[in-house]
């Protein structure tokens, strides 16, 4: 059976542990602690009616875990990139994790699922990220990684809900099986996101 090696990735508070939690059957938890450095789980999945087992990191989003992240990039094929849809900071962060990620892990390009979460929270918040600003964001990666073979796609989920989250895992799985189909002998050295 295939091993994906997975990240989730996005900025603190986004709601990644949340999202991981969710995706291996467990109940929302509104009080999760912090991820300090990286969290790890294994999850097995059906893809196109193929057996998959993702091997799932959690990275921690602080700041100061800048440095211990780089590790547990090596090797990974692709990732949940998170933001918060009320926290419009986060979404503006995103280039910096794709950088990190294509630049750290060692095949540069991988499939990424741009993943706007906390949407239980749209029309409870004064001000939320619009969702087409997310597809807008997914459309402008597909450009870069098209001509590797794949696109990047948008999906809006609630881990409180639990909307999306299995939806989320496999559409990232679907991408790094048409990347592993397509993956060059070399890497090609990614170019630099900017929004």
């Amino acid at each position: 059976m295939p091993v994906y090696k997975i990240a989730l990735i996005g900025d603190g508070g986004v709601g990644k542990t949340a999202i991981r939690e969710r995706f291996l059957g467990k109940e929302f938890n509104a009080e999760y602690l912090l991820t300090i450095g990286a969290d790890f789980a294994m999850c097995d999945d059906n893809i196109n009616g193929n057996p998959i087992r993702y091997q799932i990191w959690d990275l921690a989003g602080q700041k100061r875990f800048d440095g211990v992240r780089e590790a547990y990039y090596r090797g990974c094929i692709g990732a949940l990139l998170v933001y918060d849809i009320t926290r419009p900071e986060s979404f503006y962060n995103m280039p910096k994790w794709i950088n990190e990620l294509w630049t750290k892990n060692g095949k540069g390009r991988v499939p990424i699922i741009v993943v706007a979460n906390k949407t239980d929270l749209h029309g409870l918040v004064d001000s939320t990220i619009p969702p087409q600003e997310g597809w807008n964001f997914a459309a402008q990666l597909s450009r870069l990684t098209e001509p590797e073979g794949f696109s990047c796609h948008f999906i809006q989920t609630s881990a409180k809900i639990g909307t999306n989250i299995t939806n989320a895992f496999s559409l990232l799985g679907v991408n790094i099986a048409k990347f592993m189909m397509n993956q060059p002998l070399s890497p090609i050295l990614p170019s630099l996101v900017k929004i």
